[in-house]
């Protein structure tokens, strides 16, 4: 089986359940930053971080592929995919991973740049795409359907791409780089 299909060549691309649309389509560009985030996260996890975090990150990015397959998909046809969707339940194990990874962390006594760590930094850039990602499908839900628990996955999992990065510095004994404000 040859990779190429020759089929996206006039810069269309094919939804799971067979229509056509424009590779610029708000759905195409919402599941590509899904894709990116999914990405990211791979980078990060190249950077050695801590054996938990990876852990974590291992179980988000199959979760990513789901959603982004979700999204790949003509409205109404997900039951086609056959295969359970992301849910109540995933967001609810985002949460305790939050939790459980905020657990002993220094309080927060001002923003947080990007940094310390090459992984914690990974991390940071990771939360960055997966904001892009949270954004697109809040566009793509005023003209198509996106249910409310994509976007809700995407939200917590920002904030868990956050503490993560925070744990990751923690564990590798860096500190989180403060954002100091400027004076005027």
């Amino acid at each position: 089986m040859k990779l190429y299909t020759k089929t996206g060549d006039s810069g269309s691309t094919g939804l799971f359940g067979g229509t056509r649309v424009d590779k610029d389509d708000a759905r195409v560009d919402t599941y590509g930053s899904v894709d990116e985030t999914n990405a990211s996260i791979g980078v990060a996890r190249a950077a050695e971080l801590p054996l938990g975090v990876d852990r974590v990150l291992a179980e988000v990015q199959s979760d990513l592929f789901t959603l982004g397959a979700e999204l790949a998909c003509v409205p109404g046809h997900e039951s086609r995919m056959k295969m359970a969707l992301i849910g109540a339940a995933d967001i609810e194990r985002l949460e305790h991973a939050i939790d459980a990874a905020d657990e002993g962390l220094p309080a927060l006594g001002s923003f947080v740049l990007p940094g310390g760590t090459a992984g914690a930094a990974a991390l940071h850039a990771a939360r960055t795409v997966c904001r892009r990602a949270e954004r697109r499908a809040v566009a793509l839900r005023r003209g198509s359907p996106v249910r409310d628990e994509l976007i809700v996955y995407l939200n917590r999992l920002s904030d868990l791409l956050f503490v993560l990065a925070r744990r990751a510095n923690h564990e590798a004994g860096a500190a989180d780089v403060p954002w100091v404000k400027r004076q005027g």
